[in-house]
């Protein structure tokens, strides 16, 4: 419906709010929620053509930095594109946020609790509370890291948790990614572009920053190098320049002050790991890998892999080096394994849990694979081991061919498929390109969690994504969304 009060003016003068959804900016009236007034006020001093002239220059900024994303669909092999940028911030208040910085520290503790055990006494498993099969069909679960000791026995040094806020207005945890979760590069470079193109509008707001992260996670991996290292050697090891995160690599590198290597700078000789240098070879402690487990080390998993460096594993396995995140921790990060995480927090740490999964059907029990393929409309199906919005199906949005195809598949591999109803994600206002005008689009938002030894820390911030195409619920930038600098307040 339209609205046309006093709030809606200026540049939302034409802003519709549907009252079928969550509006974090304005209510179902059409006034603005209190902690977006004075963005709004600024924005609204603008004219469209001052807005898009901003806009634009915004833009080449980002494509002037390198601030791009590859592209990996059937369609668009490889493609680099600029990551899409809003620059309508998204605001969280201080007492909502606390809230989520607990749930997700809580959430994470119980996952890095959780990979320990399965790799050591596996009570979880003796005490039926999750199944062992589920976590032996897992193909990230390695007999290579059973009885493997990490430093202060840290898996998940680095997490990154996706929230939505649903029309309810409860936050619920749709993923974990415990592997190497990405985008905190996208998180910084936002927070950049907002300082130079609206440098007043930070001033006026008590917005928590973002800036500390890079060294924050080089505090967390000094904390976790091998005991007895005085001076532990850090270094981001990244597959190289045609991966789709390449820019991300690079950025932390750069600002943690430490080398960006490929597997082809470092090698292995007697259980330690060294890189080449002009000056001879360096000892190396602590490697922020970006390279898939699968990859990283050829004498120990795919053989013909070029990306990683022989004999690492034996180094990590004697205590010589500290990876992040650990071998094996891709077992949690199964979206199956997800609708385990609220037992595990209470079964390992005997505590409600603060966040609440999103509802999730287990293609692989009998139950659960007939409601889903009784109700495809209703539910959004995906893989458990695919990221970045590949391979699932939003039923709502699918043809009959699609539902009935994907119906095959689900049932030639019950394990690889679970599915969701599909959520009332929130929307926030996002000014569109192609039609010069703000508009609301769903929205969620990726957190980032550092877990080291006697340390843990959430970024006060996150990446909002956005789906930018209208009427979609997909935010990855890899399937057309884009991005939003986040703001906690401090008050």
């Amino acid at each position: 419906m339209e609205n046309n009060t006093s709030e809606l003016q200026g540049l939302f003068s034409g802003y519709a709010v549907d009252a079928k959804f969550l509006d974090e900016v304005f209510t179902q009236q059409g006034k603005s929620n209190p902690h977006y007034q004075k963005i709004l006020e600024h924005f609204n001093k603008l004219s469209l053509d001052d807005f898009k002239d901003i806009n634009e220059y915004t833009k080449m900024s980002f494509f002037n930095q390198g601030i791009t994303f590859a592209v990996y669909s059937d369609k668009e092999k490889g493609i680099e594109r600029i990551f899409p940028f809003d620059l309508f911030p998204r605001v969280i208040p201080n007492k909502e946020w606390d809230m989520l910085e607990k749930g997700v520290i809580q959430r994470n503790t119980a996952i890095n609790m959780f990979l320990w055990d399965i790799y050591h006494e596996k009570k979880i498993f003796k005490d039926k509370v999750v199944p062992e099969s589920l976590i032996a069909t897992s193909p990230y679960y390695y007999q290579a890291m059973m009885g493997v000791d990490p430093v202060g026995k840290i898996y998940t040094h680095v997490a990154g948790t996706d929230l939505i806020k649903h029309s309810d207005g409860n936050y619920y945890v749709l993923e974990d990614n415990v592997r190497c979760p990405s985008g905190v590069s996208y998180v910084l470079s936002n927070r950049d572009a907002i300082k130079k193109t609206f440098p007043n509008l930070l001033l006026n707001h008590n917005v928590r920053s973002v800036q500390e992260y890079p060294l924050e996670l080089l505090d967390i991996m000094k904390s976790v190098a091998p005991e007895k290292t005085q001076e532990p050697t850090c270094v981001v090891l990244t597959p190289g320049i045609y991966n789709s995160a390449y820019f991300e690599h690079a950025f932390l590198a750069l600002n943690m002050g430490i080398q960006l290597v490929e597997g082809r700078d470092l090698f292995v000789e007697k259980g330690f790991v060294y890189m080449k240098t002009l000056y001879g070879p360096q000892r190396v402690d602590v490697i922020y890998r970006r390279v898939d487990d699968d990859f990283i080390d050829p004498l120990v998993f795919k053989p013909d892999s070029m990306l990683g460096v022989p004999g690492l594993m034996s180094a990590y396995k004697e205590g010589n080096v500290t990876l992040l995140n650990a071998p094996g921790t891709g077992a949690a990060d199964d979206k199956a394994v997800y609708t385990y995480v609220p037992d595990m927090i209470k079964y390992y740490m005997s505590e409600e849990p603060i966040l609440k999964n999103v509802h999730t059907y287990r293609c692989e029990k009998d139950d659960d694979l007939k409601y889903v393929l009784e109700n495809m409309e209703k539910v959004v199906v995906k893989p458990v081991d695919e990221s970045g919005g590949y391979g699932l199906l939003v039923g709502s949005k699918a043809t009959k061919e699609e539902i009935e195809e994907f119906k095959k598949r689900i049932q030639a591999n019950r394990r690889k498929y679970i599915a969701q109803p599909i959520m009332s994600l929130s929307v926030h206002s996002t000014f569109i390109d192609g039609e010069n005008k703000f508009e609301q689009r769903h929205i969620d938002l990726r957190t980032y969690c550092l877990m080291g030894k006697d340390k843990q820390y959430l970024l006060k911030g996150g990446l909002t994504r956005v789906a930018l195409k209208k009427g979609s619920l997909v935010v990855n930038s890899s399937q057309g969304g884009g991005s939003k600098d986040t703001w906690v307040l401090l008050n």
